[in-house]
C-alpha cells in the first residue's frame, strides 16, 4: 500500500467536501474504506451517504425544512472527522511511523497500569502531598523525594505522549491540564512541553475540543505556556483555514478572545515571526556559501580584533563595536554583510539555523518530546556535564547565561551544551570564561528589555520556539510523519482566523509594509489590494500596490495604480515609475510625455534624463536623445555607457565619424557583442567590407554570443543599414561569409 496516495487521497476528499462537492468525496472515500481495519467506518460511511441521500431528496421535492442549513453542516462536519479517522486507521497499521508504533506501546502500557492518566497524576499529587505530611511530622522517608521526582519525570513522558496521540479529547483530557497547572507538582518546563503535544495533535487529527484547549491556555501566567498555546493555536487555524467556516463556535471563540487587545498585539508577534522563518534557509545559505568563506579568511584579523568576552551578546546602549571597523578594513561588504546579520538577528530572524543543523544527531533528539522542552539549567543534560573536569565547576554559571541568552532557541541550547563535552580542553576553558563573563550584561539586559518593551519577554519566547518547531520540522528524525508548515507561504495574514482576530486596516497597512520593506513583494500586494478596497484616498498606498504589480512584471496593472496615486497627490517618483511602466507596454511616446513632465519640476534628476533620452531613442527622435545624452555625459563623466547610446544616435543619424570616436572611446572599457556588431555595421555603412566582418566574427569567437543571436542581432538591423545605403543584396553575402568563416574556424 502506498502511503502517500493514502495521504493524498485524505486531502483531495477534504478539498471537495469543504467546497460542497460531496459526491466526488464520497466516491475516493469509498476507495480509501477497502484498507480499514475497522469495519464501523464502513457503517458509519454508508449513513453518512443515506443522510446527503436524504437532504437532497427533499431539496429537489421542495420540503421546507428549516433545520435543513443545520443538519446539511453537521453533515460535512461528519464527513470530515470519518475521512480524518480512515486516514488514522491506515496510518497506524500500515505506514511503520514512530507515532504509531509509540502509541500502540503507550496504549499497551495503559492496559497494564489498569489506569488512566487522571488517575496517574491524582496518584502522584496524593503520593506527594502524603510526603509532605511525613515530612512535616519529621517521620524520615529515606529517598522519597528522588523516587517522587523520578516518578514525574516518568509521567511527564506518558503525558506528553498522551496528549500528542490522542485522536479526540473527551472531558478527561480538556480538564487535564488544568489539574496539571493546580496540582503543583508539575514544572513549567514539563507544562509547556504539554502544550506542544497538543499543539502536533491537532496538527494531526482537527478536533475543536484540542482547539478550545489551546485558546484557553492563550491566557495561562505559567512561563512558556501561554507563548506555546497562542502559536499552536494560530499553527492550527492556519492549518485547517478551509475547514474554519464549518465551525461557528470556533470562529465566535476566536472573535471573543480577539475582544482583547493583548490577544491581537500578540497574534501579530506570532504571525510576524512566522513569516520571517521564511528567510531562514535562504539565511541558512548566504552563511554556508557567501559570509562562512569569508570569515575565514578574516581569521587571522577577527581572532586580533573580536572582544571574545562579549560573543554572546553586546549591550544594546553601547552601538557598534568601534573596532569592527578597523577590523574590516578593506572589507567594507563584509562589514555591511554582518551589520545586516546582526539586525536580523536582533529582529528576530534565524541567523543560527545552519551553524547547529549538524548538532542534532545527539542521542538526545531521538527522543520526540525533547524537541519541545525549553531549556533549563537543571535539566539531565546539563547535569551530566557536572562530571566534566573542566566545564563541571563553572557549569552553574555556563546554563544560567545559555538559559538567559534571547538569541539562541531552546533546541540549539541543548545541541551547545551536549557538545560541550566533545570540545578540546583549551576551548571548554574559554568557552567558560566567555559564559561567566557574559552572565552579568545578560542579566542587565534582560532587565533593560523588559523595562522599556513590556511585550520583550513574549516575543522572545516566541521566536525561539518557533526556531525550535522549525528544526523539528526541518532536521529530526521525525520530520518525514509531518506536513511540514514551512513550506507552505505561511500567508496566515489571508486566513479566516486572521481577518476575524487581527483584520483591522490599521494591521494589515503595518503588516504591509513590513513585506514591503523586505521585499516580499507578492504578500505585500495581497494586503494592499485589500486596503484600498477601504481607503481610497492614501496616495503612497496605491503608489506601493504600484510598485508590487511593477516588481511581478504587470505593468498595465502597475500603470493602473500609478496613475489612481498621481490623481491624488502629483509626485515626481509616481511620474517616473508611469513612464518607467509606459516604456515596458511599448507606448515610448506617451512616457516620453511623461518624463518631460518630469523634467520640468526637476531639470538636474540624471535618472530622468537619461530615461528621457531613452524615450527619444525609442522614437527615432535621435538628435533630441543626443542633446539628453550628451548631459548625462557632461554630470557624470566617468559613466562609459552612457557612451554607447551616444554612438548608436550618431550612427542612426548618418554622422559616421563622430560615432566611431566614441565606438573607439568604449573600445577602451572593453566592447560587448553588441557594440561589435554595431562597429561591424558603422563599417560597412563607410564601405569598408573586410573591416565589418573582422568585427562581425569577433562578436561570435569570444564565446560571449551564440552564432543564432548574432543572425537574429543582424536581421533587427537591415533596415538600419540599407537605409545609410548598403546594398540590400550585399547583405545576406556578408552574413553567408561571417557564417562559413565562423564554421571553418570551429
Amino acid at each position: 500500500m502506498n502511503i502517500n496516495t493514502i495521504i493524498l487521497q485524505h486531502k483531495r476528499v477534504c478539498n471537495l467536501v469543504v467546497r460542497r462537492k460531496i459526491k466526488q468525496g464520497f466516491d475516493i472515500m469509498a476507495d480509501m474504506l477497502d484498507n480499514v481495519t475497522v469495519g464501523s467506518m464502513r457503517d458509519e460511511f454508508n449513513e453518512l451517504q443515506m443522510t446527503y441521500m436524504n437532504i437532497l431528496k427533499y431539496t429537489v421535492e421542495g420540503i421546507n425544512d428549516p433545520e435543513r442549513q443545520k443538519i446539511y453542516l453537521k453533515l460535512i462536519q461528519n464527513i470530515l472527522r470519518l475521512t480524518d479517522r480512515i486516514k488514522q486507521d491506515i496510518l497506524a497499521h500500515n505506514s511503520g511511523w514512530y507515532t504509531y508504533s509509540v502509541r500502540a506501546r503507550e496504549q499497551q502500557e495503559e492496559r497494564y497500569r489498569g489506569g488512566s492518566i487522571i488517575q496517574s497524576v491524582d496518584d502522584l499529587v496524593f503520593k506527594s502531598r502524603l510526603d509532605d505530611l511525613l515530612s512535616s511530622a519529621e517521620i524520615e522517608q529515606p529517598g522519597s523525594g528522588s523516587e517522587t521526582t523520578a516518578e514525574t519525570e516518568r509521567l511527564s513522558g506518558i503525558i506528553f505522549n498522551h496528549l500528542w496521540l490522542t485522536d479526540y479529547y473527551g472531558e478527561a483530557e480538556e480538564s487535564l491540564m488544568d489539574m496539571l497547572i493546580r496540582s503543583g507538582r508539575f514544572e513549567w518546563h514539563d507544562l509547556a512541553s504539554f502544550v506542544s503535544a497538543i499543539t502536533l495533535s491537532s496538527l494531526r487529527i482537527w478536533d475543536t475540543a484540542k482547539v478550545r484547549l489551546l485558546a484557553r491556555l492563550t491566557a495561562d501566567n505559567t512561563p512558556h505556556v501561554a507563548e506555546r498555546a497562542i502559536t499552536g493555536l494560530i499553527f492550527t487555524l492556519y492549518y485547517y483555514d478551509d475547514r474554519l467556516s464549518l465551525y461557528p463556535d470556533v470562529i465566535k471563540m476566536v472573535k471573543k478572545l480577539a475582544s482583547g487587545a493583548s490577544f491581537r498585539e500578540r497574534s501579530r508577534m506570532v504571525v510576524l515571526q512566522a513569516i520571517r522563518s521564511r528567510d531562514t534557509e535562504k539565511l541558512s545559505r548566504r552563511m554556508n556559501e557567501e559570509i562562512l568563506p569569508k570569515v575565514v579568511k578574516l581569521k587571522p584579523r577577527i581572532e586580533e580584533k573580536l572582544d571574545l568576552d562579549r560573543i554572546l551578546s553586546e549591550d544594546t546602549e553601547e552601538g557598534q563595536n568601534p573596532d569592527w571597523s578597523d577590523m574590516f578594513s578593506g572589507s567594507e561588504e563584509m562589514f555591511r554583510t554582518m551589520e545586516e546579520l546582526t539586525n536580523l538577528q536582533m529582529e528576530g530572524s534565524d541567523v543560527y539555523m545552519s551553524a547547529f543543523s549538524g548538532l542534532k544527531r545527539f542521542d538526545f533528539f531521538r527522543e520526540l518530546r525533547n524537541w519541545f522542552i525549553p531549556f533549563f539549567p537543571d535539566h539531565v543534560a546539563v547535569d551530566s556535564i557536572f562530571r566534566d573536569e573542566i566545564l563541571g565547576p563553572g557549569i552553574n554559571e555556563l546554563a544560567e547565561a545559555l538559559y538567559k541568552t534571547p538569541f539562541i532557541c531552546n533546541s540549539d541550547k541543548f545541541s551547545l551544551i551536549l557538545n560541550m563535552k566533545y570540545l578540546p580542553a583549551d576551548q571548554k576553558s574559554l568557552m567558560l570564561k566567555v559564559f561567566r563573563m557574559e552572565l552579568e550584561g545578560l542579566e542587565q539586559m534582560k532587565y533593560d528589555n523588559e523595562l522599556t518593551d513590556p511585550a520583550a519577554v513574549f516575543r522572545t519566547t516566541v521566536t525561539q520556539y518557533i526556531h525550535d518547531l522549525y528544526r523539528f520540522y526541518k532536521l529530526s528524525d521525525f520530520k518525514n510523519e509531518f506536513d511540514d508548515l514551512f513550506t507552505s507561504r505561511l500567508d496566515i495574514y489571508n486566513s479566516l482566523f486572521y481577518r476575524e482576530a487581527c483584520g483591522s486596516v490599521a494591521d494589515d497597512r503595518s503588516l504591509a509594509d513590513y513585506f514591503f520593506s523586505k521585499e516580499y513583494y507578492d504578500d505585500a500586494l495581497s494586503l494592499y489590494l485589500t486596503l484600498i478596497k477601504s481607503v481610497t484616498d492614501d496616495a503612497e498606498l496605491y503608489e506601493k500596490t504600484g510598485y508590487c504589480y511593477q516588481m511581478a512584471g504587470k505593468y498595465d496593472k502597475a500603470l493602473e495604480k500609478y496613475s489612481m496615486a498621481t490623481l491624488i497627490e502629483p509626485k515626481s517618483w509616481t511620474l517616473r515609475k508611469t513612464g518607467l511602466c509606459l516604456r515596458k507596454l511599448g507606448r515610448p511616446l506617451e512616457a516620453l510625455e511623461v518624463y518631460l513632465r518630469v523634467l520640468q519640476n526637476e531639470p538636474d534628476d540624471l535618472g530622468t534624463i537619461l530615461m528621457t533620452a531613452h524615450c527619444c531613442l525609442d522614437t527615432n527622435k535621435y538628435d533630441e536623445a543626443l542633446k539628453h545624452y550628451f548631459r548625462v555625459e557632461y554630470e557624470s563623466p566617468g559613466n562609459v555607457k552612457v557612451l554607447r547610446p551616444i554612438a548608436w544616435c550618431y550612427l542612426m543619424t548618418g554622422k559616421f565619424s563622430e560615432a566611431e570616436k566614441y565606438f573607439e572611446r568604449l573600445a577602451g572599457s572593453g566592447l560587448t557583442p553588441y557594440d561589435k556588431i554595431n562597429m561591424g555595421h558603422l563599417a560597412l555603412c563607410q564601405g569598408q567590407m573586410p573591416k565589418a566582418v573582422t568585427l562581425y566574427m569577433s562578436a561570435v569567437e569570444g564565446g560571449e554570443m551564440t552564432t543564432e543571436a548574432f543572425v537574429n542581432a543582424f536581421n533587427d538591423d537591415i533596415s538600419v543599414l540599407t537605409g545609410h545605403g548598403v546594398s540590400p543584396e550585399d547583405l545576406p553575402i556578408v552574413l553567408d561569409y561571417v557564417l562559413m568563416s565562423l564554421g571553418k574556424a570551429e
